[in-house]
């Protein structure tokens, strides 16, 4: 199973978790793994190629494993943006875990 956790602090968004092999299917046949690997490197296009942002980024593939976080001074035009952005992921991972019950699991924790 996959499990995207949300981090958030008191009311704003600061970045999220994914792990795991979703088990839906083979690997490259697994539309449920390539929902959200799509949607996070969406995210952190955006943030860092489009924004110009440096958003920190863990990886480790052979895991299964990303780890993005936002940087803790944005400035408030770019802190709006980043959160509705992640709100959007949020919803989206949701849409797919309701879909996917079984391979996906959507966590919010406060840090």
């Amino acid at each position: 199973m996959t499990t995207v956790t949300v981090f958030s602090e008191e009311d704003r968004l600061t970045g999220f978790e994914v792990s795991g092999h979703s088990g839906y299917a083979e690997f490259g046949a697994d539309i449920v793994c390539a929902a959200v690997t799509s949607a996070v490197r969406l995210v952190e296009c955006t943030l860092n190629d489009v924004l110009g942002l440096q958003v920190s980024v863990k990886t480790k593939e052979k895991d299964a494993f990303i780890r993005l976080k936002l940087p803790a001074h944005l400035g408030a035009e770019h802190d709006s943006l980043c959160q509705t952005l992640l709100a959007g992921f949020l919803v989206h991972m949701a849409a797919l875990a309701e879909e996917y019950p079984d391979n996906l699991l959507v966590l919010n924790t406060e840090v």
